[in-house]
């Protein structure tokens, strides 16, 4: 299959690239196009034949459950229902952006969306791109993140293209993501909502809106959100996670693993190592800093054959703790 690769303006997109990645989403293709958050590998969320493609191409578990993107009411409207107060007061606040609710589902919803349960994840993009292309396809679009299964999330067009040239058609290069993590996953089907993961709003930010906001701890409740059950967001290199190592600690642990392998370092706190084999990325001291490119410093240190990643954690506190959340799950070995 060839995919092709479309430059097209994040502020304005071209309105015949986006007739272009509608028809193909129309006639149950897939395309990847950029979201404020990752960029989306998207599929007619109404069609079961093209829905299942998206599994196809990444290589993803059947049972776990992709987020459908709308750009309307009306567009929601045919995929969930019993739609509550406090759904609707956190629609209102926080939509477009980057939060998804878990809502019950419509049986017109292909089946695989929700892989067999009676909910659904829904969130509507903010960004201009995937707006578009939601309302030239004038359907909801199924997608996940446009990478192969437990790879980290795409960034870039470039992140996309690594994993899945020739196995989708189209992919819509609007440059780099805002946030760089996934959305807020949670479930508001029931009287009080219960957090699935974590993500740029936080629990704080939530209950200002809808009050108390459970964490989810049940396989049966986090099964309604992808990203909570498998391993994800893992470079090929093995992730040794120092979550709250002093500088020293932060060296050591380098040196140590220099004495057998080519170790990559990504991390808040400069070091110094005099050796061709070590490779380190400093970031900012900020969650805001270590969202937007924790992903795609993993795949840098990937393509500059890193056999291990140490990762420096940062303050597990608002955006921090979804953060910190995909990068346990990112990882091999933790020291806390």
């Amino acid at each position: 299959m060839k995919t092709t690769l479309l430059q097209i303006n994040a502020e304005q997109p071209q309105a015949d690239f986006i007739a272009q990645a509608a028809a193909i989403i129309r006639r149950g293709g897939l395309v990847a196009f950029p979201t404020e958050t990752v960029y989306g590998l998207g599929a007619d969320a109404m069609n079961e034949a093209a829905v299942q493609k998206i599994f196809q191409a990444k290589g993803r578990p059947s049972d776990n459950p992709l987020i459908v993107h709308v750009s309307s009411q009306a567009m929601l409207h045919r995929v969930a229902k019993e739609i509550s107060a406090k759904a609707e007061a956190l629609m209102e606040k926080f939509w477009p952006g980057p939060l998804t609710l878990v809502l019950q589902r419509r049986e017109a919803v292909a089946p695989t969306v929700s892989a067999g349960l009676h909910t659904v994840a829904v969130r509507m993009p903010h960004h201009k791109i995937a707006l578009a292309l939601l309302e030239q396809a004038a359907t909801p679009i199924a997608a996940p993140s446009a990478n192969t299964s437990s790879r980290p999330s795409p960034t870039t067009a470039a992140h996309v293209l690594e994993d899945l040239h020739g196995r989708i058609e189209m992919i819509l290069d609007g440059g780099p993501t805002n946030i760089g993590i996934e959305s807020t996953v949670l479930d508001v089907t029931g009287d009080v909502p219960v957090m699935l993961r974590p993500g740029w709003v936080t629990p704080e930010l939530l209950a200002e809106i809808v009050g108390d906001v459970q964490q989810a701890m049940a396989i049966d409740e986090l099964k309604r959100s992808p990203g909570t059950r498998y391993r994800h967001y893992s470079p090929r290199a093995r992730v040794v996670l120092l979550e709250n190592a002093a500088p020293e600690l932060l060296q050591q642990t380098c040196v140590e693993l220099l004495k057998n392998e080519r170790v990559g370092l990504i991390s808040k706190t400069p070091v110094f190592i005099d050796d061709f084999r070590f490779t380190a990325i400093l970031l900012a001291d900020s969650a805001a800093d270590y969202a937007r490119r924790i992903y795609s410093a993993m795949r840098e240190l990937d393509e500059n054959q890193a056999a291990v990643i140490v990762i420096e954690g940062i303050n597990a506190t608002g955006v921090g703790a979804a953060v910190m959340d995909r990068l346990r799950r990112a990882a091999s070995t933790i020291h806390s």
